[in-house]
């Protein structure tokens, strides 16, 4: 569907292309460049029918109480946490996000980062723009075969990591409260502190929000263990930073590689000076294909809703 007459309320700056459909198709309205929010609601707020926002920006309430005619929010981006769900399924408004177009480019960051660490290829980088190969020895790295993937979510996205780990001869273990996956021959754990101390490398890849809140606590480093490397490619919310941190200084831990943060964009000085960190500004499905993928699925959902009421990609 084509229709000038539609106002959409974008929430941030999104991929160019999918800006430029919008604008093409729909009368765009930008949440950034509304500096009087309740002149705005009185001008124009009856007017939206849709928000586009991203797992990134989220939503505010005090906005999308004076968007009294919203219909649909369409997210870009897989995780949700960073939008009120609750709140817009109380209002009947439809919301949408991104999966599966995704899966490959945030599993081979993982495995990126997780090589990254292990091989220690930053701090050897680092070593050579220094000058300092010529005159020392860089140190050995740890290699991936025959170690264990300990996996924290195996939802899609972690069964793609697993399919990647395991091309590397890495045994396999995942982590779920209750019974194992059907049909999944991958070792089950349902206590997370017994995942940790099996695994060398323990993979985090849960949902953001408040049920996962620091579910990687002292506990569960503690158990990962000296020569065990923590990767985070989930939330920020979901290791508590300030643990991970006391962990790596009490050299409880080998390493940790991040591409995400509790308080992005902002990174904790502590983590920044350790050479066993490997650190990533949330780049997960940083790849060209896949963002345009995104952008591509969340156009697709927006025309869908607005021709029949329905959505490619609901979130239930």
């Amino acid at each position: 569907m084509t229709d000038n007459t539609v106002d959409v309320l974008v929430w941030g700056a999104l991929n160019p292309s999918l800006m430029a459909n919008l604008q093409q198709h729909y009368q765009v309205h930008n949440r950034a460049e509304i500096t009087d929010l309740q002149a705005w609601g009185d001008s124009h707020g009856a007017k939206i029918t849709a928000v586009i926002t991203s797992g990134v920006f989220g939503t505010e309430i005090d906005v999308l109480e004076r968007l009294p005619n919203l219909k649909v929010v369409c997210s870009f981006g897989v995780g949700y946490d960073a939008i009120d769900i609750a709140y817009l399924a109380d209002r009947g408004i439809a919301v949408s996000n991104t999966p599966d177009v995704l899966n490959n480019a945030v599993a081979e960051t993982a495995m990126a980062l997780t090589l990254c660490l292990t091989r220690r290829i930053s701090e050897a980088e680092r070593f050579v723009r220094a000058g300092a190969w010529p005159t020392g020895k860089f140190p050995l790295g740890r290699q991936l075969t025959g170690k264990t993937c300990g996996i924290v979510g195996l939802g899609k996205i972690g069964k793609t990591i697993a399919q990647r780990a395991a091309a590397f001869e890495m045994n396999i273990a995942y982590f779920r409260r209750g019974e194992p996956y059907a049909g999944i021959d991958y070792t089950h754990y349902n206590d997370l502190a017994e995942l940790a101390r099996a695994a060398d490398y323990l993979i985090v890849i849960v949902p953001g929000g408040a049920g996962t809140q620091h579910l990687i606590n002292r506990e569960v480093l503690q158990a990962l263990g000296p020569d065990g490397f923590l990767i985070n490619v989930a939330r920020g919310s979901v290791v508590d930073e300030q643990a991970l941190i006391a962990a790596l200084q009490a050299k409880e831990i080998a390493g940790a590689a991040l591409d995400v943060f509790e308080n992005e964009p902002h990174v904790p000085s502590e983590l920044m000076s350790m050479d066993n960190v490997v650190l990533a500004p949330h780049i997960g499905s940083g790849t060209q294909e896949t963002r345009q993928a995104m952008a591509d699925l969340v156009f697709a959902n927006l025309q869908q809703f607005m021709a029949d009421g329905t959505l490619i990609t609901p979130v239930e």
